[in-house]
């Protein structure tokens, strides 16, 4: 019996990706907490939380393909996550205001019953444009950021705060999808159908 695809996240986001990309899964939360050690680089960290969330998942389903995926954001190689309030991610809002940052997504997949992994990781690098306090407002009033690592999305309403991205739109949103999909056929997990074409 072939294994089917599990995705390990309680994301929208990744969710839509994989959907729109054709791919046919299901998707369980993983149980465990994103770690943010300062010691660790931005990829280092990226992949630590990948991989624990997928052997979250997989430990309990070792016959299917799991896909984990995290999302982190740093300005001037300071690692920035998910913000606790509205009022920190203003605060944060306000330090990419009018400056570039990197955006850095990691993936793990693994089939545990035949002890086969990869990993690998995306770094886009993403232009603010300058934003007012009004303009900050007016989007925090649109956007839950609370689950978002910078405390924006790059889809929706993310062109008015966002000028410019360079490298791979998918992985700012959450899952870099030209890779994932390469390394999903090593596994045999291909679309079910044609692909919808998603961009800023």
């Amino acid at each position: 019996m072939r294994a089917s695809l599990l995705l390990a996240s309680n994301s929208p986001r990744r969710r839509q990706l994989l959907t729109e990309a054709g791919f046919e899964f299901a998707a369980i939360a993983p149980d465990v907490s994103e770690r943010s050690d300062v010691d660790l680089t931005l990829r280092e960290l990226t992949i630590l939380n990948a991989i624990r969330k997928a052997f979250s998942i997989g430990r309990a389903h070792p016959g299917e393909i799991v896909l984990a995926a995290d999302t982190l954001v740093a300005l001037d190689d300071q690692i920035i996550g998910k913000p606790r309030d509205v009022d920190e991610a203003a605060a944060i809002l306000r330090r990419l205001s009018g400056r570039s940052h990197e955006v850095c997504s990691a993936v793990f997949v693994c089939h545990l019953s035949s002890a086969r992994s990869t990993s690998f990781y995306e770094i886009s690098r993403v232009w603010f444009r300058r934003l007012s306090d009004s303009a900050i407002r007016a989007y925090l009033d649109k956007v839950n950021p609370l689950d978002k690592a910078g405390s924006y999305a790059a889809q929706g309403y993310g062109a008015a705060i966002i000028g410019k991205i360079e490298g791979s739109y998918t992985n700012v949103v959450g899952l870099p999808m030209e890779k994932t999909t390469a390394a999903l056929a090593e596994f045999g997990i291909k679309p079910k159908k044609l692909p919808v074409r998603l961009g800023p």
